[in-house]
């Protein structure tokens, strides 16, 4: 129990109870999904750079740089989890092995921590800001979204081990995410201003997305104590769900949020006389 400390709730589980079959084919599974949707949207990032103009294209480059991280992260997730758990024939389940690496979330939050001011900047090729000051958004976004995924980074290692310092550091990363959700939200209400309205229509689309889909990952985050430490998520299913929760949360604020920036990219391209090559 010793190699324990400071480990993710996933190490726990597969020391005290074991998975069972179905729960570790589910996230060996999901994590599976999980980065060939990547794949897949590489491809279409690639296919599709031409058909916006040459002033929106660096929203779909970072589209395709994002996919490119996650993929790999992701892909070694998964191998992570398939090296840590090994099978016992004669309980039924898998158990962390004795010289196993112990299971990762960290993998996830380099991720992010690539990916987050990526995502929050391509926007910013693609909507005309009215108001704000380009430079002054592009570092508001850099500094709250490096510093929400490093203090979250920091508390999931004390999810089991030390509950204070797990939410003290999940309130600070709390405080930068909300930052990010105001600078957003305001990006996008300057980015409706003047614009076709079937571009309106998206950029409303992607604000709920946004919403939506980051609220998903605090969410995760908790998993292990929405219903207390004893409490019915403290078990095989929660990881499941917690692994699923990472990955729909990923798929929809990375791949959809970059296929409806597509979108905007091309109605404006269109209505500005730009001709497919």
């Amino acid at each position: 129990m010793e190699k324990l400390v400071n480990a993710n709730f996933e190490n726990y589980i597969g020391t005290t109870q074991g998975y069972s079959e179905m729960a570790y084919q589910m996230v060996s599974h999901i994590l599976t999904l999980g980065y060939a949707v990547m794949l897949a949207g590489l491809l279409y990032f690639v296919l599709t750079l031409k058909t916006v103009s040459p002033k929106y294209r660096m929203s779909n480059i970072l589209s395709g740089v994002v996919m490119v991280s996650a993929f790999l992260l992701l892909y070694a997730q998964a191998g992570n989890w398939a090296d840590a758990f090994v099978f016992d024939a004669d309980s039924g389940r898998y158990f962390l092995g004795r010289d196993s690496d112990l299971f990762n979330n960290g993998y996830r939050y380099l991720n992010w921590l690539i990916d987050v001011p990526m995502l929050l900047f391509q926007i910013l090729f693609v909507v005309t800001l009215t108001k704000s000051d380009f430079t002054s958004v592009r570092n508001q976004f850099w500094f709250s979204g490096a510093l929400m995924i490093i203090t979250g980074y920091i508390g999931q290692f004390y999810e089991v081990s030390n509950l204070t310092k797990f939410f003290v550091w999940g309130g600070i990363s709390t405080v930068f995410f909300v930052h990010v959700l105001y600078v957003m939200r305001k990006v996008i209400a300057e980015g409706k201003e003047n614009i076709p309205p079937r571009a309106q229509k998206i950029l409303g689309q992607i604000w709920v997305l946004f919403l939506v889909s980051w609220m998903l990952y605090p969410g995760a985050y908790l998993m292990p104590h929405l219903l207390g430490v004893e409490g019915a998520l403290y078990n095989e299913s929660g990881v499941v769900g917690r692994q699923m929760t990472y990955t729909v949360a990923d798929v929809c604020s990375k791949v959809i949020y970059g296929v409806l920036l597509g979108q905007v990219a091309t109605i404006m391209s269109k209505a500005e006389g730009y001709a497919v090559e």
